[in-house]
């Protein structure tokens, strides 16, 4: 049974226009360490121009949601087709923000990992609990549940990866406790393993959630922590290449 490749994705949300594609060929051009998995997903806008400006490097390109559906009267809605002919190898689905911000159910989360399937993208499923739910002790619950309900049996015989994102973590500087991430995690490998046998257990688990350079060795050091969905920090060259080359450093 072969282990997870580790992979750290950069997240740039409604950030970067063209003058940011000087950061990822940075990126792409640094001497990133063997066998970690890099990936930038940047805004629609320039999911085409990136991938033409990394081709052939060592960066994948990803999209950051994608409509269930190849096509159709979807305004301002981009297709898992759409995002694939810009260049797009894989694509976030499920983030926190999706799913507090537009109601996105885990139903909705699955049809949306289908279409990428479709597409032939590798889906980055996020699962995560609110601040509530983690006072009131339903993280395991709520987490184990998500897995469960968003990601479709299809996955077994794809790659695909998932991240746990706290959502109180997002962009607070706040992070949980490493007892608590190797809780998480381990829960999540579990479930994985009970939904999709070996598939499962060779899956990376990400952690997204305030990943910065000054905190990702000792994150990345956890047990089933096989990389990072990374927010903020993946903007600025130097501060991905860092906690990249924690990632290199396990």
């Amino acid at each position: 049974m072969s282990a997870p490749v580790p992979m750290i994705a950069g997240n740039w949300k409604m950030h970067g226009t063209a003058a940011a594609l000087a950061e990822a060929q940075q990126v792409a051009g640094a001497d990133l360490p063997a066998g970690v998995r890099v990936a930038l997903c940047p805004p629609a806008t320039l999911v085409e121009r990136m991938s033409r400006t990394l081709q052939g490097g060592p960066v994948l390109v990803g999209g950051q949601d994608c409509h269930p559906e190849p096509q159709g009267a979807h305004t301002g809605d981009v297709s898992a087709e759409m995002l694939a002919e810009a260049g797009a190898k894989l694509v976030i689905l499920g983030h926190s923000e999706r799913r507090a911000g537009y109601g996105e159910s885990d139903e909705v989360v699955a049809a949306k990992v289908a279409a990428a399937l479709r597409a032939a993208l590798e889906p980055v499923v996020c699962v995560g609990e609110t601040l509530a739910e983690r006072e009131g002790g339903k993280t395991l619950d709520v987490v184990t549940w998500q897995v469960r309900r968003s990601l479709p049996e299809a996955l077994s015989a794809r790659p695909f990866t998932v991240a746990y994102e706290p959502v109180w973590a997002i962009g607070s500087g706040l992070t949980p406790s490493l007892g608590d991430i190797e809780e998480v995690h381990a829960a999540i490998r579990e479930t994985l393993v009970e939904k999709f046998g070996e598939a499962g257990a060779r899956t990376a688990i990400l952690y997204g959630g305030s990943v910065k350079p000054a905190n990702a060795r000792e994150i990345l050091a956890l047990p089933e922590v096989g990389g990072a969905l990374v927010g903020g920090a993946s903007l600025k060259a130097s501060d991905f290449l860092g906690i990249i080359g924690a990632a290199g450093a396990r």
